[in-house]
């Protein structure tokens, strides 16, 4: 089973929309996710506007993919490297630390992710 950042069983990030790199709600990965989606975060405005303007337009409905778009407020399992990049830009959106995949910790660190913390907010 795959565990979370504070080294507990992972849970649920989110079913609507259903996120994860498997598409079945969890931010578990393996070695085909090159973009490393373990970070479970309620994404913002400002982070989805960071992250269209660097190539990767999450708000926009992609049908032929299976994708709805993303809204403020929305859960999502994002690659570890982008969230790291919009906390250097001051736009990292809130965590969720049970939800985060132990795998997490390769990229970011702890602190940074506990600073962002849905549960300790």
């Amino acid at each position: 089973m795959a565990k979370n950042v504070l080294g507990t069983e992972l849970e649920l990030c989110c079913n609507k929309p259903l996120t994860g790199y498997f598409r079945d709600g969890f931010c578990r990965t393996d070695q085909t996710d090159r973009g490393s989606h373990v970070i479970c975060a309620r994404v913002t405005t400002k982070f989805l506007e960071f992250s269209k303007a660097r190539g990767n337009d999450l708000s926009t409905p992609r049908p032929e993919y299976n994708f709805v778009g993303l809204n403020h407020g929305d859960c999502w399992c994002l690659c570890a490297l982008r969230w790291a990049q919009a906390l250097e830009a001051g736009v990292a959106p809130p965590v969720k630390l049970s939800s985060t995949n132990i795998k997490a910790l390769e990229f970011v660190q702890l602190a940074d992710l506990k600073q962002h913390a849905l549960e300790l907010n």
